[in-house]
């Protein structure tokens, strides 16, 4: 494969990180730094988000330079086929092509996506295989996160939870209790890193927003898109959402969800606004000045977590009929509110009442530590060396 990345060969262990979505680099922006400061460092794009918008504008807005002093990973895979089989057999050959070439003496994935199954590739070759966001399960079958999840926590060498939740589905499954870390989600290091750049952003200026005034939605799952009857059940939804508040709706929509509308025909409320998705900074800005955000994303319980700490709580609603994050659930941070017309006004309708008279949940512990990267990059550090002679016994 093709590339002009070297390891600088300087002492320090050397850590493979491999990513391939939008989601990815958010929650990999802190960590992405810590091991560039502390590893001799190797970061892989597999390029499932390909869209500009999806992919390099993260790059740029986390400031991520790779070692060439670009904005960018240091190695960019091109792995999407004409359909699912295709695009995971790249990833699994090009991974093992990579891994076999460069001999990282760890490799970390983060999540749930087709690119962690890179790690697979990682499994086989003997290379110590470093799991975070393990242990999450939402307990749905129809989502191909699920099988995903599971295939990276069961071959994993080190699992790295968000919560205890988490922690004990591992430990329920079996797996090694004294290989399973609680280090809590990246997502607030991740937000506080760049709350200047959030809160100074002109976006609303931009779209013509004014603060309290419009919702921001974001509908991209694939359980919502490709399911024929679940498109037109959310979508009706929304514009029975947009009818009852009579208010602008900002739609960042992703190309693939974009697609579907198109193909579809379905008409949407005209005061729903398709918008191109949004970076990061304007989307939380946005996020922080909504009426409410509708969004079937997973870093929603996280994100108003997160601002609730900051004594700025946002109405979270939740389109989807399942969480892998109970612990944001329990603590209230966010209403579940199904995609159904009567599901989503009732559950809008909470959120913003409860938000207007402070009854708010409270901050979910495992979702405002600011110390994960460190967490990360020591876990790493102590075991390499545990993995390759208790698991491998290379010596």
């Amino acid at each position: 494969m093709e590339h002009n990345f070297t390891w600088k060969n300087d002492g320090r262990t050397k850590v493979m990180i491999g990513c391939g979505t939008r989601p990815e680099i958010i929650r990999l922006a802190a960590v992405i730094k810590r091991c560039r400061e502390y590893f001799d460092c190797c970061v892989v794009y597999y390029n499932q988000n390909w869209d500009r918008n999806l992919s390099t504008v993260f790059w740029e807005d986390f400031e991520l330079k790779n070692t060439f002093g670009e904005y960018g990973p240091d190695i960019l895979v091109p792995v999407v086929g004409e359909n699912l089989g295709v695009t995971c057999g790249n990833i699994l050959g090009r991974s093992f092509e990579l891994l076999s070439e460069l001999q990282p003496e760890g490799y970390l994935v983060l999540g749930d996506t087709n690119s962690c199954l890179s790690a697979i590739s990682a499994k086989r070759l003997h290379i110590p295989l470093f799991h975070m966001e393990a242990g999450n399960r939402c307990k749905d079958e129809c989502l191909p996160e699920e099988t995903n999840r599971r295939i990276v926590d069961v071959i994993s060498d080190v699992n790295m939870c968000y919560s205890e939740f988490a922690r004990k589905y591992l430990a329920d499954t079996g797996l090694p209790k004294e290989r399973t870390y609680q280090t809590g989600s990246p997502m607030a290091e991740v937000l506080h890193m760049n709350l200047d750049k959030i809160q100074k952003s002109d976006v609303l200026e931009r779209l013509c927003l004014e603060k309290d005034k419009y919702i921001l939605l974001s509908a991209h799952r694939e359980e919502n898109i490709d399911s024929e009857k679940n498109f037109l059940s959310l979508f009706t939804a929304i514009n029975a959402l947009a009818e009852k508040y009579d208010m602008p709706i900002l739609y960042s929509c992703h190309p693939r969800s974009k697609h579907r509308l198109e193909k579809s025909g379905f008409q949407l409320d005209p005061r729903v606004r398709v918008n191109e998705p949004l970076g990061f900074n304007d989307y939380n800005k946005l996020q922080m000045n909504a009426l409410a955000i509708v969004s079937d994303s997973g870093t929603l319980p996280e994100e108003s977590s997160f601002y609730l700490s900051i004594g700025h709580p946002i109405a979270a609603v939740c389109i989807r009929t399942s969480t892998e994050r109970p612990e944001a659930l329990e603590a209230g941070d966010f209403i579940l509110a199904g995609i159904t017309t009567r599901e989503l006004l009732n559950a809008t309708d909470m959120a913003i009442e409860m938000k207007q008279k402070g009854v708010l949940g409270k901050p979910c512990s495992d979702y405002v530590d600011e110390t994960v990267s460190m967490k990360v990059v020591r876990i790493i550090q102590g075991y390499v060396n545990v993995v390759n002679k208790m698991v491998w016994r290379k010596y």
